[in-house]
């Protein structure tokens, strides 16, 4: 199949080769860009652990410091991937989401060992911060990059479905689909979305392309890149 990948190009990057070993043709038509913060090292006194809810985080934390020696918390095995890739020696991974993490963490770390560092994007909700803070830890948000959104139809996105030669899109995020739909829309590309499987990482995200009509929403078992993979070829097997 002919897959969109949207995510932001170094994630497009390595997604894309995944999807030519099991055959499929990727067009990357990245609408995110991730900028990372200047600012100063982190202090670390105290802290007992990184928690990290995505491989951006990851590398905006790694870009901060050449410490590589404290834990890290990882959401998921992307995350965790991005985490060893960048030298951490000691990743645990919750393969999950930010719910899952925090539950993990209550049998990885006590809140007495001390402060857990989030790295965090600027649009983080606060959600597990909130989460921990009622077990009794103390989280500081570090915020280190911010993802911006382009809601302009990238060209060989648009040339793709003006001459019906997509297949199947892959999306993230409900931002990232937020993004897509944007600019299916002012394109005047809706209609060609309904031969066209969305696969996407949670039902959130699903719910964010409304209201565009696809030839058929999948929603990954888990929200991972692995369970992706699994449910593109899922509509593989369908098309």
């Amino acid at each position: 199949m002919r897959i969109l990948i949207s995510r932001p190009q170094e994630d497009a990057a390595r997604l894309a080769e995944l999807l030519r070993a099991r055959g499929h043709e990727p067009l990357c038509a990245s609408l995110l860009a991730v900028r990372f913060f200047d600012g100063p090292e982190p202090q670390f006194e105290g802290v007992s652990a990184i928690i990290a809810t995505s491989a951006n985080g990851v590398r905006a934390f790694a870009a901060r410091t050449e410490r590589r020696n404290l834990r890290l918390f990882a959401v998921g095995p992307q995350t965790a991937d991005a985490a060893r890739h960048a030298g951490f020696e000691n990743v645990e991974c919750a393969d999950g989401d930010a719910a899952t993490l925090a539950e993990k963490v209550l049998d990885w770390v006590k809140p007495e060992a001390g402060i857990l560092i989030h790295a965090a994007s600027a649009d983080n909700e606060g959600q597990l911060k909130a989460l921990l803070a009622e077990e009794g830890y103390t989280v500081d948000v570090m915020v280190l990059y911010e993802v911006v959104a382009s809601h302009k139809l990238p060209e060989i996105a648009r040339e793709a479905l003006v001459h019906h030669a997509l297949d199947a899109m892959v999306v993230f995020s409900p931002r990232s689909a937020m993004a897509l739909r944007d600019g299916i829309v002012q394109a005047g590309l809706a209609e060609a979305c309904k031969a066209v499987h969305a696969i996407c990482i949670s039902a959130a995200t699903a719910a964010a392309l409304s209201p565009l009509t696809f030839r058929q929403v999948l929603v990954a078992d888990r929200p991972n890149q692995a369970a992706m993979l699994d449910a593109v070829e899922r509509a593989a097997a369908t098309h």
